[in-house]
């Protein structure tokens, strides 16, 4: 199939069925995020520094990362470039601009900053490459074909507080992996804490900033499509945030431990030498 056979699928598979389709894929988002989230309180998300070989062979971090998430770019792209009803309007072109952004930093830039990234299971591969795919169509066909807003939309104040939101959540996301890439040098392993930025104020600042990043899109698109991958993505990262945190508060309890026994030894070595 072509270039103009896909987008003439496209255009006529658009329709209220369509449209109760999307509906119904929006629920199964957050039903998603949920089970989810339930999920995640018993196993670790397996990937990063809980990878492991259980869930399927290795994958080189970059290639990965890259891969699973170009779906959420480019299926968008092609269902804008199929001329969609609403792609004429400029909300919609400035909405689905922002996803698109997105999606760009991540899939093309965010690999090419990785440090000595931790391999991927394929198992974790394959489901974040689904879920690309099943956003990408969810957010992009929305946006594209049925989202419609009124004339001044770009002026309302639900529109120009949640671009904000988006941009500064972006901001915060992009500078907070940036602190995360250089908390060790070149050689260097085990665990440090991130120190700046949002860090000074949560422990999973990457999780807050993309939190906000997509909680700022649902209201300036203010559809049921964006709500729901909002929702989604709080309940999965808020579940991760939760297992970074623990992870930190046990790494610096056995740090504060293993000083007080430096300190007891350092006082009864000096004691010894005053003697």
């Amino acid at each position: 199939m072509g270039v103009g056979g896909a987008c003439g699928f496209w255009r006529r598979a658009s329709g209220p069925e369509e449209q109760r389709l999307l509906e119904l894929l929006a629920y199964g988002l957050v039903a998603l995020g949920a089970a989810s989230a339930l999920l995640l309180c018993f196993i670790p998300m397996p990937y990063g520094r809980y990878s492991s070989r259980r869930f399927g062979w290795l994958l080189p971090a970059r290639p990965a990362w890259a891969l699973q998430e170009l779906p959420s770019l480019l299926v968008p792209l092609g269902l804008a470039a199929c001329g969609g009803a609403a792609t004429a309007a400029w909300p919609n072109r400035l909405l689905l601009g922002c996803f698109v952004v997105h999606y760009a930093h991540r899939a093309l830039i965010f690999p090419l900053l990785i440090r000595e990234g931790k391999p991927t299971p394929f198992f974790t591969f394959v489901l974040a490459l689904l879920f690309c795919v099943y956003n990408g169509y969810l957010q992009g066909r929305s946006l594209s074909n049925y989202a419609k807003y009124p004339s001044g939309w770009l002026k309302d104040p639900c529109f120009i507080t949640g671009f904000i939101g988006w941009l500064i959540g972006m901001a915060i996301n992009i500078h907070s992996d940036h602190i995360l890439r250089n908390l060790r040098k070149p050689g260097e392993t085990g665990y440090k804490i991130p120190r700046g930025g949002m860090f000074e104020y949560v422990s999973g600042a990457n999780f807050f900033g993309e939190i906000l990043e997509w909680f700022g899109f649902a209201l300036a698109c203010c559809t049921i499509e964006s709500l729901a991958f909002a929702l989604c993505t709080l309940f999965i990262l808020g579940s991760r945030a939760k297992q970074h945190h623990h992870y930190a508060v046990v790494v610096m309890t056995i740090c504060w431990i293993l000083l007080q026994f430096v300190d007891i030894s350092v006082a009864q070595e000096a004691e010894n030498w005053r003697q």
